[in-house]
C-alpha cells in the first residue's frame, strides 16, 4: 500500500471548513494552500540532504540543505493550481510544470490538452498535486506521461481521495506514493467524491 493519509486533528478540522458549502472563495482558497503545506512537509520526509558547512553566531557546524532544484510541481489544471502556493511556501525554488486535462463526461476517461514542463524534467523529483483523486484517471494519464518523458521519482499529492482513484494509481503506478488529506466514502453516478467537497475548480476560482 503506498498511500499515506494525515489523519491528523489540525487536518480534520481544516477540511471540515473546507467542505462546508457556506465557506467562501477566499477561505477556500486560503485551506487549500495551508493543507497543501502541511501534505508536503510529510511527503518530503525522505527528502535527501547535501552536507554543507555554516557559521552559526557561535560556531561553525556541519548540516544539511535541500537542493530545491531537484523538485519540479506538476498540478493538473484546473484545480491543481489551487495547492501550488503550499507547496512554495515549503520549496520555494522548485520549478514548475503544467498538464492540463479534462474529464470526458460520458466516458469519464481524461483527454490532454496542455503539456509543458521545465527543462530537465526527468532530472527531477515531481509532485503531481490535485485537490481531488476521484477515478484517477487524470492523476494515471498525468503520472504516465512524466514517465515517458523520463521521470523515475513521482509522487502524487491531494487532499480528498476516493477508494477509486487511490486502486487506479496502485494499480497503474504501484512505483508512486500518494499523498492525501482524506479517504472519503466512495464515488457517486458522475465521478464526483462523496461526501467529497464539491468541484475543487470551481470552489477555487469561484465558477460557480
Amino acid at each position: 500500500m503506498n498511500e499515506f493519509v494525515l489523519n491528523h486533528p489540525l487536518i480534520t478540522h481544516k477540511l471540515a471548513f473546507l467542505r462546508d458549502i457556506n465557506t467562501g472563495t477566499k477561505e477556500f482558497r486560503e485551506l487549500v494552500t495551508e493543507i497543501s503545506t502541511i501534505l508536503v512537509y510529510e511527503a518530503m520526509r525522505d527528502a535527501q540532504l547535501e552536507k554543507t558547512t555554516i557559521e552559526t553566531p557561535l560556531e561553525k557546524m556541519e548540516t544539511g540543505t535541500l537542493n530545491e532544484n531537484n523538485y519540479a510541481i506538476v498540478p493538473i489544471l484546473r484545480a491543481g493550481m489551487g495547492m501550488i502556493d503550499g507547496v512554495l511556501n515549503v520549496i520555494p525554488n522548485a520549478k514548475i510544470g503544467h498538464i492540463g486535462l479534462y474529464r470526458n463526461e460520458e466516458t469519464f476517461e481524461p483527454v490532454e490538452y496542455y503539456y509543458k514542463m521545465p527543462e530537465g524534467i526527468k532530472n527531477r523529483e515531481v509532485l503531481v498535486v490535485d485537490p481531488m483523486l476521484a477515478t484517477g484517471g487524470s492523476a494515471s494519464a498525468t503520472i504516465s506521461r512524466l514517465k515517458q518523458d523520463g521521470v523515475t521519482k513521482i509522487k502524487l499529492l491531494c487532499i480528498v481521495a476516493a477508494p477509486q482513484g487511490i486502486e487506479t494509481i496502485e494499480n497503474d503506478h504501484p512505483d508512486v506514493k500518494i499523498f492525501c488529506a482524506t479517504v472519503d466514502r466512495e464515488l457517486n453516478e458522475n465521478a464526483y467524491i462523496l461526501p467529497g467537497l464539491g468541484d475543487a475548480g470551481d470552489r477555487v476560482y469561484g465558477t460557480k
